[in-house]
């Protein structure tokens, strides 16, 4: 069903509401309404108030929705123009034509498109920035106690490593310890050889 809504006699020139127009045409009806709300172009006030008069035309005459209501059509003409004189020198007056302008909005109901879900994996959850509150807290302490009993093996592990550090140092005390009978049982002989040799150059 096609619901109009017209408004003649506009003081705006028609160039300027139909460059408007182009932008819109098509589009949902409650979409364009908030675009022209804050569009900067001279025609977008007049086009957003005729929009505005068609969708309630459709709501009070026909109960349509307004979420269901997009843009047929939008027409612009040119209305009757307003002749004004500025005086000019030497006795001659330029002419200035002031525009006016007939809008007409034509709406239509449609079925809205459903919104589509995202296919996929499922989203991730959004950060939580709050404080953590007092149960928080407790359970954070109780679930440190595990940690702490897995720590415990690797202390007791510790006094083995230094035994075995200890080992080789033991093993190399025992060394001279060991070697000073030989020493000890080779000096005799050092010092019977060295008797011998005197007596030899004693006896030359």
């Amino acid at each position: 069903m096609e619901v109009k809504a017209i408004a003649k006699y506009v003081r705006v020139q028609p160039r300027k509401v139909r460059i408007i127009a182009d932008e819109v045409r098509g589009k949902s009806a409650v979409h364009t309404v908030s675009l022209l709300r804050y569009h900067t172009g001279k025609g977008a006030q007049a086009l957003h108030q005729v929009l505005v008069s068609a969708m309630a035309n459709a709501q009070e005459n026909h109960g349509l929705s307004p979420e269901q209501l997009k843009i047929a059509a939008i027409t612009v003409d040119e209305g009757p123009r307003l002749k004004r004189m500025q005086a000019r020198a030497m006795g001659r007056g330029n002419r200035i034509v002031k525009k006016t302008s007939h809008i007409t909005v034509t709406v239509e109901d449609y079925e809205a498109p459903k919104p589509v879900k995202p296919h996929g994996t499922k989203a991730k959850p959004r950060p939580t920035f709050a404080a953590p509150t007092k149960r928080q807290r407790r359970g954070s302490g109780k679930g440190t106690a595990p940690e702490a009993a897995e720590v415990a093996p690797e202390v007791i592990e510790v006094p083995a490593v230094e035994a075995v550090a200890e080992a080789p140092v033991e093993a190399v005390s025992e060394a001279p310890a060991t070697q000073e009978p030989s020493t000890t049982e080779s000096a005799p002989e050092a010092a019977g050889v060295e008797a011998e040799a005197s007596e030899e150059k004693g006896a030359e």
